[in-house]
């Protein structure tokens, strides 16, 4: 586009003609489109005319008639070189330049001119020297071209964990045609050989630097290494980068940690011929345990039979292939999953979910879900606290029998809760009688008259104030982490797939509700202030 088509684009153009030099300013579409009288003043100054008439050009501006107005005498027009302006983004990343078109045969631009404006904003790296040569080659006017960029940095990446093995093996029973559950086939095992190799270490990769267009560095954040977590019977080979089994057993994945455990088999009941059982590993039961009797596992405890009123504890899994008569004085704590048939009369305790088909007049805690499922799905009697969700056929009976039922809040972090505040009184006093025998000694020091014998209570008693101090942190640490958990609790959800009976007292985070009519096939769940009934 010539410059007299630019011109007369803006509502004016200028012209050389043999006796003058003529200003023409065009009738406005609108009041919008009016020529500015600074805008034609700025063009004439940059076109360096001598001795134009100001006055003219106002009156012409003014008018804007469409008819040419002399406002200098004759004169050869000025030659004026194509100018450019070099923009650097704020990020110091990418700079643009700007180039305006030479007038009257004046200078293109060069690549000199276009280097010389990068340099003058601080330019010296990243220019993108083919695209300068094509844009003095073929130079595009009046827009903003890239012409340089710099690198930006490349994050590394962590090292990751290989797992050789299926750590996360699927705990959920299989549901039969005829709606039963089968509880006996669930393959939960992951058998372990010595020897075998059960993970390995992805190195991490490092960071790449990168630089921005006045040179400064950008420095990258190098991959941090993973490391293997190792838990019990397994060995890390010489390196640290491999993991190995160090026992013939079963694979455990327990607090973020690989283990293998070995089983231990009860071939009949658990009673008078084998007293209790404690065990590192997980114990299998193959008959009963009978009343009064206690088997304590690291891993899993599985029982063929019928749990009577005993005490069952797992660091794994429970699994009740048939179920349990708690007779009021049974106990099933698992640091993991409890699968039954039926619990009944007794204390439940897990801390991820529960599954079975029955439970009654039960004291249940559960960290997570509640499951309960097959032909009855039925939950009736008791006080039942659990996490976040429960799912059922059945909650409490045509009878109306008394049945609490509390989801939103794990239980384990409100007793955790109570246990911190507790616990800080006695962390308060054991620091202020360290700080008071800190001061005591100290006097004594001063004076020189500290003996061995004290000095060595001056030591324990500044270890004593560390250990004090730390653990007041972490208590208020965790104390404030747990309560603005428990701030979610109306998040919990009771999807009722059957009925739910009158008598029963229901609680989502904060919210509670006594059911007096029957409601079948619900979700029961909270809005903040009620809880509401909703569609499945």
């Amino acid at each position: 586009m010539t410059e007299g088509k630019l011109q007369k684009d803006k509502g004016y153009s200028l012209t050389y003609e043999n006796d003058g030099v003529y200003l023409t300013v065009y009738k406005p579409l609108d009041f919008f489109s009016r020529v500015s009288e600074s805008d034609v003043l700025n063009l004439i100054r940059k076109k360096k005319i001598q001795n134009y008439n100001a006055n003219l050009v106002s009156e012409t501006v003014k008018r804007c008639e469409g008819i040419p107005v002399k406002i200098a005498d004759a004169q050869e027009e000025a030659k004026i070189d194509s100018t450019v302006e070099a923009i650097v983004s704020q990020d110091k990343m990418m700079a643009f330049v700007i180039l305006t078109p030479p007038e009257a045969n004046g200078a293109p631009p060069t690549l000199e001119s276009i280097v010389q404006a990068l340099y003058s904003k601080g330019v010296v790296f990243g220019m993108n020297e083919a695209k300068i040569r094509e844009l003095v080659a073929h130079p595009v006017y009046n827009q903003q071209i890239l012409v340089a960029e710099g690198i930006p940095p490349k994050n590394g990446k962590n090292g990751e964990v290989k797992y050789l093995i299926d750590i996360k093996k699927d705990r959920r029973p299989i549901i039969m045609e005829d709606g039963t559950v089968n509880y006996k086939d669930m393959n939960l095992i992951e058998n372990i050989t010595k020897g075998q190799k059960l993970a390995e270490l992805i190195p991490p990769i490092k960071g790449r630097s990168g630089r921005n267009l006045v040179g400064q560095e950008l420095k990258a954040i190098d991959g941090r290494p993973a490391f293997i977590p190792r838990g019990k019977n397994v060995v890390l080979s010489p390196d640290g980068q491999e993991l190995f089994a160090n026992i013939d057993g079963q694979l455990m994945y327990v607090d973020g940690k690989i283990s293998v455990f070995p089983t231990y088999e009860v071939m009949a009941n658990v009673d008078n011929s084998t007293g209790n059982i404690r065990f590192i590993g997980n114990v299998n039961v193959r008959g009963n345990v009978l009343s009064g009797f206690e088997i304590e596992a690291g891993g899993n405890i599985e029982v063929n039979g019928v749990v009577e009123a005993a005490v069952l504890k797992a660091g794994g899994d429970i699994i009740l292939k048939r179920g349990m008569h708690g007779n009021g004085k049974g106990i099933l704590i698992s640091a993991r999953d409890i699968i039954s048939k039926y619990i009944e009369s007794a204390n439940v305790e897990a801390k991820n979910d529960i599954k079975a088909e029955a439970i009654m007049h039960c004291d249940i805690k559960c960290g997570n879900k509640l499951e309960l499922g097959g032909k009855k799905g039925l939950l009736v009697g008791g006080t039942v606290r659990v996490g976040k969700e429960v799912d059922l056929k059945f909650l409490g009976s045509q009878m109306s029998t008394a049945t609490v039922l509390e989801v939103g809040i794990d239980p384990h972090l409100r007793e955790r809760l109570k246990f911190l505040k507790n616990d800080i009184p006695n962390m308060e006093d054991g620091l202020l009688k360290a700080n008071q025998a800190i001061t005591l000694l100290n006097k004594l020091k001063l004076s020189g008259d500290l003996t061995m014998e004290k000095r060595e209570i001056l030591a324990k008693s500044t270890r004593a104030k560390f250990f004090y101090e730390n653990k007041l942190k972490e208590y208020k640490k965790e104390i404030a982490e747990i309560e603005e958990m428990l701030q979610l609790g109306a998040n919990g959800r009771i999807r009722v797939r059957g009925s739910v009976f009158p008598g029963v007292r229901v609680a989502i985070g904060n919210s509670m509700l006594y059911i007096k009519e029957e409601a079948q096939y619900c979700t029961l769940y909270s809005d903040g202030a009620d809880i509401r009934f909703g569609p499945l």
